[in-house]
């Protein structure tokens, strides 16, 4: 391994380790050295070149070998729960969450990215915005000034957060759905993809259509 390179492990080889790994490719931040994945049947494949090297038992073995780094490769639909303890694992193992943008994601200098997040092809986050650690800002994704957006939240493809929205810890908000300006969304909650949410969304329930309800 070259000594200034940043060597990272994907934790998870599901579809979402693939566009992980696709972003890593495209940047210069870090390089994917391997997959670890709990499915014997994965072992010994490859995720666009990348192995799949076991499961978590491996993850001593790659310290040794110079990885410093990690990412969840699992991504959430309405649950984001498993992404949440795989990323607390990480931390655990002694690693560092590696916080990974896409070549062209567009991100605002003045603008907050927290540890392990990731910010996928085309998703733009604008000036005043706080992500919390271990999000996913999925593709084409647009999160307007000034949005708090708390840990562990999934914002799926093409989802418009307006300014100053809120998100709590691990909130899913679905694919396309838009919430508009100075609304807050409650810790664990769903918003449905395509919801249009007009009105605050309260803790752990679920909204869907046009507006939200």
């Amino acid at each position: 391994m070259e000594s200034k390179k940043i060597y990272c492990v994907v934790l998870g080889g599901g579809g979402h380790a693939k566009v992980v790994i696709d972003a890593m490719k495209g940047g210069e931040s870090a390089i994917p050295y391997a997959v670890l994945d709990v499915d014997a049947l994965l072992w010994g494949k490859e995720i666009l070149g990348v192995p799949i090297r076991g499961g978590n038992d491996h993850i001593e073995m790659l310290k040794k070998e110079g990885v410093t780094h990690f990412v969840a490769g699992i991504g959430g639909v309405r649950d984001n729960s498993p992404r949440k303890k795989l990323f607390e694992w990480g931390m655990q193992q002694g690693l560092l969450p590696l916080t990974l943008y896409h070549p062209s994601a567009v991100v605002s200098s003045h603008s907050h990215i927290g540890s392990g997040s990731v910010l996928l092809a085309r998703s733009v986050v604008n000036p005043g915005v706080v992500i919390g650690d271990n999000c996913i800002i999925n593709t084409g994704a647009l999160i307007d000034h000034d949005c708090i957006i708390g840990h562990h939240i999934h914002i799926a493809p093409g989802v418009t957060l307006s300014g100053g929205v809120k998100i709590g810890t691990s909130a899913h908000i679905g694919a396309g759905a838009v919430i508009i300006q100075g609304v807050s969304v409650g810790e664990d909650a769903v918003v449905a993809a395509g919801a249009v949410v007009v009105r605050d969304v309260p803790p752990r329930v679920v909204v869907k259509g046009v507006p939200a309800k």
